[in-house]
C-alpha cells in the first residue's frame, strides 16, 4: 500500500516498520486523537495503518489481530452510549488477504490497563482515537494488534513485548506490501 500513514502509540511499535510515513501519536486517547489529526490534516494520506501491542483475553502471546471494530468504552462508563468505529471494509480486506492467519475481532479502546469491558476480546488505548480522526477527515483506516499480554495479568514481567513487536513487524510489512 503506497502513500499509507502508519500510526503507533510509541517509537518502539512503529521503529521494526518500514513505511514510507510513520507517526508516533503518543500513548492514550486524547494524544492519539490529536496527533493523529493533525497529522491527517498536514499529509492527507491515501490510507491509514494503525499498529500497536494489545491485551488480550484467552488469546496466546503473539497472537495478530485485526480490528473488526474499535469501540471506546471510556465514553461508554461515562455516558451510555456505544461509541465505535468500523475500518474500511476494502483495507480490512486487503489486510486479511495478507494475513490470514490473523483474527477478526472488536478491539476495544481505554484510557487505562485492564479498564475495557469483559466482553472486549482485546484492549488497547488508542484505537478509537486514531480510527475516528480518520473516520472524520475521509482517511480510509484499519488497526492491527499484536497480543503481548493477557489483559488481566498484573505481572508486567510476564507481559511478551519482543515477541509481540517482532509479530507486529512481521505483519505491518506484509499488509503494507499488499495491493
Amino acid at each position: 500500500m503506497e502513500d499509507v500513514l502508519v500510526v503507533a502509540a510509541t517509537e518502539r511499535e512503529l521503529e521494526r516498520i518500514d513505511a514510507a510515513a510513520g507517526l508516533v501519536c503518543g500513548v492514550g486517547p486524547v494524544e492519539a486523537a490529536a496527533a493523529t489529526a493533525r497529522a491527517l490534516a498536514e499529509r492527507r494520506p491515501r490510507a491509514l495503518l494503525h499498529v500497536g501491542l494489545a491485551g488480550g483475553r484467552g488469546l496466546a502471546v503473539p497472537s495478530l489481530v485485526l480490528g473488526s471494530e474499535a469501540v471506546y468504552h471510556d465514553l461508554e462508563a461515562a455516558i451510555p452510549v456505544v461509541a465505535r468505529v468500523l475500518p474500511d471494509p476494502a483495507l480490512l480486506a486487503a489486510a486479511r488477504a495478507a494475513l490470514p492467519d490473523a483474527a477478526v475481532l472488536p478491539i476495544g479502546t481505554s484510557a487505562g490497563v485492564a479498564r475495557t469491558r469483559a466482553d472486549a476480546p482485546v484492549e488497547a488505548m488508542e484505537g478509537f482515537a486514531v480510527l475516528r480522526a480518520a473516520e472524520l477527515v475521509g482517511v480510509p483506516a484499519v488497526e492491527l494488534r499484536a497480543v503481548s499480554n493477557e489483559v488481566d495479568e498484573p505481572d508486567r514481567t510476564r507481559w511478551r513485548f519482543d515477541d509481540a513487536l517482532a509479530a507486529l513487524a512481521d505483519a505491518a510489512a506484509r499488509v503494507l506490501a499488499a495491493r
